[in-house]
């Protein structure tokens, strides 16, 4: 499987993005997608996911009501809508894939918050 994120930028506090995460190769053995994100001198941590088959989602607390997870199965691919943006979500946001096969990780976009 590879994943392909785009979508990233410069956006001002109070703006929104839209990331896409595009998955290839043998997408039918994906159960379980999700966006992480980096900030510098942090550790990874898990933005939202979603389940490919039921839908179901979870999202840490600092993002809950600003950013929707979805994904389009039709397209193998998978979005993060981010509104209301804060300074602090600036970070590196990674597409994270798992299934059958194993786990699978995008080459990251940059998504930097000017406050």
């Amino acid at each position: 499987v590879q994943l392909v994120e785009s979508g990233g930028g410069l956006v001002q506090a109070g703006g929104s993005l839209r990331l896409s995460c595009a998955a290839s190769g043998s997408t039918f053995s994906i159960d379980a997608m999700g966006w992480y994100r980096q900030a510098p001198g942090k550790q990874r941590e898990l933005v939202a996911a979603i389940h490919t088959g039921s839908g179901n989602t979870n999202y840490v607390d600092s993002v809950k009501g600003r950013f929707t997870i979805s994904r389009d199965n039709a397209k193998n691919t998978m979005y993060l809508q981010m509104n209301s943006l804060k300074p602090e979500d600036t970070a590196v946001y990674y597409c994270h894939a798992r299934g059958g096969l194993g786990k699978y990780w995008g080459q990251g976009t940059q998504v930097t918050v000017s406050s």
